[in-house]
């Protein structure tokens, strides 16, 4: 019998208006949408590139918890950010948080949807 699909909630007004999950939990598998630095308790995001990595994962690691999963549980990432410029600013944030763990991951420049969004941070976690 398969396992019940799981949706994972912030809060976000996103998730309603734009019709998603902040994350699935499907078996041993947790998937975790794009989590951009808003503090979605007073809708704020800090102005530096740093400061928004270490609010996405702030969000990712509340989100995996709720979920029954941690970081060590994260094999693939994906990363959005606006500039390339970017990626001096934001590698010690990144390497601090998945240094060890080195999931797959893959780097992307594109713009986001929100002019004060700098960085935008997927992942899925596996726990099997």
């Amino acid at each position: 019998m398969p396992s019940p699909r799981r949706l994972i909630s912030t809060g976000s007004p996103f998730e309603g208006t734009l019709g998603y999950s902040r994350a699935v939990v499907q078996g041993d598998w947790c998937f975790v949408s794009g989590v951009t630095g808003y503090d979605y308790a007073t809708m704020a995001m800090p102005e530096d590139a740093a400061a928004q990595a270490e609010a996405c994962f702030a969000t990712i690691s509340r989100v995996l918890d709720k979920a029954g999963f941690g970081m060590s549980d994260i094999v693939r990432v994906q990363y959005t950010v606006v500039d390339r410029g970017l990626v001096d600013a934001i590698a010690p944030v990144l390497g601090r948080h998945l240094g060890t763990i080195r999931p797959a991951a893959t780097m992307v420049v594109a713009g986001l949807i929100a002019s004060e969004m700098k960085i935008e941070i997927e992942v899925t976690a596996f726990r099997g």
